[in-house]
């Protein structure tokens, strides 16, 4: 099925941004790897538990249709992120450079591990999707190859980041996020135990 494993875009976000130095960039990273998911999040929520959607036509019908292929076009968009990006280094903000460079990071994997699902990620300046030959969940094309590799990734990078970061909270919720999507994969045996959040 056809979903999205948010914790990782966060883990990644962190490990590449939070300084042990900067407080505030571990939370900043965090929310820049989780910020470009959230209007999926909320509408497939919506559509489900409010208006009682099945699950099965939010990913198949809804997911496909103009209106959701719009708000993915912006909130996965190498413009915006990349202009959040540069504001946070003209304006030396650095907890709004590390949430733009992982919400920047979180549309570049997602580019990478999409094809059929792909976003129109140039938006505004054409509508054109990347059709990557790779996809996260699709064995179709290596999903059973890129799904554990994720999960290795997300295991070393989280280990990485434990051992980084000093404080106590930082380490604890790093480990939240990480089992979000670990301890899924640990306790079904599969790969697929988090996705459709």
């Amino acid at each position: 099925s056809r979903k999205m494993n948010t914790p990782t875009h966060m883990i990644i976000g962190g490990a590449l941004w939070a300084k042990q130095d900067r407080p505030g960039s571990l939370i900043a990273a965090f929310a820049g790897g989780l910020a470009p998911d959230l209007p999926m999040i909320a509408m497939v929520l919506f559509a489900t538990k409010v208006t009682g959607v099945p699950a099965q036509d939010v990913y198949g019908i809804l997911y496909f249709s103009d209106g959701w292929q719009r708000v993915f076009a912006i909130d996965h968009s190498f413009l915006v992120w990349g202009l959040v990006l540069a504001a946070g280094y003209l304006l030396r903000v650095f907890t709004l450079t590390a949430f733009a460079g992982s919400g920047l990071a979180h549309a570049a994997v997602d580019f990478l591990t999409h094809h059929d699902d792909a976003r129109q990620q140039l938006w505004p300046f054409t509508d054109w999707k990347f059709a990557s030959p790779f996809s996260y969940w699709d064995p179709a094309y290596f999903g059973s190859i890129v799904a554990p590799l994720e999960a290795l990734l997300v295991f070393v990078l989280t280990i990485m980041l434990v051992f980084r970061l000093r404080r106590l909270w930082e380490k604890a919720l790093t480990l939240a996020i990480s089992a979000i999507f670990l301890v899924p994969i640990v306790v079904t045996g599969g790969f697929h135990g988090l996705h459709g959040m």
